[in-house]
């Protein structure tokens, strides 16, 4: 713990989650643990998810393989408007106002295959996805796009908890206009071990919260994601959130927090790196381009008006993305 002390992590405290097995069969005990977890922190494990821990282990593979690539290599396969591919360290700025560079971490984002001849890829998260050549990381295409699929069905299962937690029907966000025809993105991630000091506004990953409906995590088990439970103390309290081997470490995004009318908690969270190296894999379930994101029937009253206008997925999500990724063309400077 030298590292972190230096850096004033010693102070950070271990959180406890609720844990929720998909695969219990008294669905209220779920629904009860879920709600509470919603109301409280907006983070909890799922476990018996049905993705193996055999397939698991060889995602983090095929990650690392991709990672320990030489970075002219990755830079071929850099992100591109649709936000498909590899985004280097620095590239993304999660919280502007307390971080003097981008996080210091590398990713990469694999979207919803569509062929670009497909009317489908006109919208702005559909296209076709930025590919390693196959003689470069053989098996890696299938490898991620089966995970792709997997990860979506245990997105869907976690959605319907969520309809009943907020006493809507168990299909509500199953439906063709939402989950049917996601916006759905598995990121890549890898911190490289560059220290992080908030005092000096280092981050592995700024203080942010999700975009989205949910983002189902998994992770190595290094430590460094933290969580704020409540943003507006002073000062703000962080808590480290444990990996735990075989889950699924489930948050849930702002969308989510807006459709609920702020009933149901967006947290903020960050990843501090003590000098070990780092990955994890995060999947980012967001409903259709055209779901009209509005308040929820069972979360407005008269004492509780909606806090927010109506707003379309696609529209909402292309703001946040613009607002905390650098701009391509710094890229395509001559390198001094």
């Amino acid at each position: 713990m030298e590292n972190q002390s230096k850096n004033g992590v010693e102070a950070a405290k271990i959180s406890v989650l609720n844990c929720i097995d998909l695969s219990n069969p008294d669905i209220h005990q779920s629904v009860s643990l879920l709600k509470q977890a919603c109301l409280d922190s907006g983070f909890f494990y799922i476990v018996n998810h049905g993705i193996s821990e055999e397939f698991m282990d060889e995602v983090f593979a095929q990650s690392r393989r991709m990672f320990g690539l030489p970075l002219s290599e990755k830079m071929k396969l850099l992100r591109n408007e649709k936000h498909r591919g590899y985004t280097p360290v620095l590239d993304e700025v999660l919280d502007p106002e307390n971080q003097v560079h981008g996080d210091y971490k590398e990713g990469y984002y694999i979207g919803v295959e569509v062929d670009e001849d497909d009317a489908e890829a006109e919208k702005p998260f559909y296209g076709p996805n930025v590919w390693p050549a196959p003689g470069l990381l053989p098996g890696w295409r299938e490898t991620m796009e089966k995970f792709h699929r997997e990860a979506l069905e245990v997105s869907r299962a976690v959605s319907k908890i969520i309809a009943l937690a907020l006493d809507l029907e168990i299909d509500f966000f199953d439906k063709p206009k939402m989950l049917g025809e996601p916006i759905a993105t598995l990121r890549l991630l890898h911190y490289e071990g560059e220290i992080s000091d908030p005092s000096k506004g280092i981050y592995g990953a700024g203080a942010h919260s999700d975009f989205g409906l949910i983002t189902l995590l998994a992770t190595d088990n290094v430590l460094g994601l933290q969580i704020c439970k409540d943003k507006d103390a002073k000062p703000q309290i962080w808590e480290y959130v444990p990996p735990l081997k075989g889950a699924f470490i489930v948050n849930l995004g702002d969308m989510l927090e807006r459709w609920s009318n702020c009933i149901f908690k967006s947290t903020l969270h960050r990843v501090l790196v003590n000098g070990q190296e780092r990955y994890s894999i995060a999947y980012f379930v967001e409903p259709s381009h055209d779901c009209l994101v509005e308040c929820l029937p069972t979360c407005k009253s008269e004492n509780n008006p909606p806090k927010f206008t109506p707003i379309l997925c696609r529209t909402y999500l292309t703001q946040r993305y613009e607002d905390t990724h650098a701009d391509l063309s710094i890229y395509n400077k001559p390198q001094s």
